[in-house]
């Protein structure tokens, strides 16, 4: 054995400082980020008593029973259907649009393409229309209407932008093919572009309920029949029925994270490749 080698056994290896400071970096930012949450599900596990003792102090007891209390008080159960509706519908109508309107964009087939995608870019930077929006929904008798209120989220620009740039790098040569084997416009499009662009469609289906999902400041506009309220609405409802009592809204956030969460889960190998295609494809 040579000296060389003896002396790269003894040594120790040098300190790679900067992946040190990377991981460091990551570290930060990742508790940071998980501060909050991990806060709140410490609250949603302390008795009443114990919170105004010492709000930030871990809990001791697991107190499960808030969130039974959440889910069987203050109507919690029903509002979490109707957000449940909501967000299906408007994402399932969504999807099925947006595809039939991204495909023709993405391939050229109709005039002015380049400049369709560019206006649906340049929507991505601009804020709601809520005076015209309020107007309409009165005008066509949808305010405080469940359909009229699904009919607010068939629109978003983010996701035709990302179903377009995906598109792109489906083979060109399968519509050819499709149509010397006479297949139709909507049959290639149901049959074929939707099988290959998946990731693109998990990705587009995760931001589009997400946004459904969470949205507070539509349902309190248009929707003000309690009967109709989404689940971020009702939990308005719910503090004040509750007061103060910190522990059960915190156990109500929680059961209210759970959805989105769940499909956040089923989805995610599919969406981090359906945003990196989306986004490099020009």
């Amino acid at each position: 054995m040579s000296a060389t080698t003896i002396a790269k056994r003894v040594l120790p290896r040098k300190i790679n400082w900067g992946h040190v400071g990377s991981y460091a970096v990551m570290i930060f930012f990742a508790l940071l980020y998980l501060g909050p949450i991990l806060m709140l599900v410490n609250t949603s596990l302390k008795t009443m008593p114990s919170f105004m003792k010492d709000a930030t102090s871990l809990a001791t007891e697991l107190h499960f029973q808030n969130f039974v209390d959440a889910w069987n008080k203050a109507n919690f159960p029903k509002y979490l259907l109707n957000s449940v509706l909501y967000t299906t519908a408007a994402t399932a109508i969504y999807i099925l649009t947006a595809v039939f309107v991204a495909f023709p964009i993405a391939r050229g087939y109709i005039k002015y393409s380049g400049a369709f995608l560019t206006l649906f870019v340049i929507a991505l930077f601009l804020p709601p229309a809520l005076i015209p929006q309020f107007q309409l929904m009165l005008n066509l008798g949808l305010y405080n209407n469940p359909i009229g209120y699904v009919l607010l989220f068939i629109v978003n620009p983010i996701g035709i932008v990302i179903l377009v740039n995906y598109i792109k790098t489906v083979p060109k040569e399968l519509d050819e093919a499709a149509a010397l084997d006479g297949c139709g416009y909507f049959r290639f499009v149901w049959s074929v572009v939707l099988p290959l662009i998946q990731p693109a469609l998990a990705t587009v289906v995760v931001m589009h309920a997400i946004g459904i999902w969470n949205e507070l400041i539509a349902p309190t506009i248009y929707l003000t029949n309690k009967n109709y309220y989404p689940i971020t609405r009702g939990l308005i409802v719910f503090q004040g029925v509750y007061g103060s009592n910190w522990p059960t809204l915190a156990a109500a956030v929680m059961l209210l994270t759970l959805p989105m969460l769940i499909l956040f889960l089923f989805l995610q190998r599919y969406i981090v490749s359906g945003l990196t295609a989306g986004s490099v494809k020009g």
